[in-house]
């Protein structure tokens, strides 16, 4: 499934630590270090609870899980595929687009979303691939989310003839 968080809108966890993306370990305990005694609101023996709400930035917590991310191989590892694939998917998004605004097609046993594109083809999506993201369009067209708890998520489509990219938004309305 696609981001469907804002995990990268705000610094990664390399911007959070102030160190580059190829940094060895014992840099990024470094930054590590240098971030949490900026973020430390204050060097008195207060609790964590009160240490969490005196910090109205969440920076201290920022720096927290960017540190719980980057010196763990594996889920650095994870971090940094799901960073690359965000970029390469935010790469010539022309524009943002709601589910309802798409045309259904039905062919045969699926069914497909199209939007046009302004070169003439079309941005889809098909109705398995909506399935996996826990999005059912049924017979009469109508769009259900699998989740109760399904709030928003996003794909970023590709056209079929060029290189532009659109941002498909999923809302849940009600």
């Amino acid at each position: 499934m696609p981001l469907s968080s804002n995990i990268f809108t705000q610094k990664t966890h390399y911007e959070v630590l102030s160190v580059n993306e190829g940094a060895t370990y014992d840099e990024v305990r470094a930054g590590y270090r240098a971030a949490i005694l900026n973020a430390h609101p204050d060097k008195s023996q207060a609790k964590l609870e009160s240490l969490v709400s005196s910090d109205e930035n969440g920076e201290f917590l920022s720096v927290q899980k960017a540190w719980e991310v980057l010196r763990d191989p594996k889920s650095r590892s994870e971090y940094d595929k799901q960073l690359k694939t965000f970029r390469q998917n935010s790469a010539n998004i022309a524009y943002e687009i709601d589910i309802e605004e798409m045309t259904i097609e039905s062919t045969g046993d699926a069914t497909e979303l199209m939007y046009p594109c302004r070169c003439g083809d079309h941005f889809s999506i098909s109705s398995f691939d909506l399935e996996e993201m826990g999005v059912l369009i049924d017979e009469n067209g109508e769009i259900y989310f699998q989740s109760s708890d399904f709030v928003s998520a996003y794909v970023v489509l590709s056209c079929g003839s060029c290189s532009l990219k659109t941002r498909l938004v999923m809302n849940r309305t009600s």
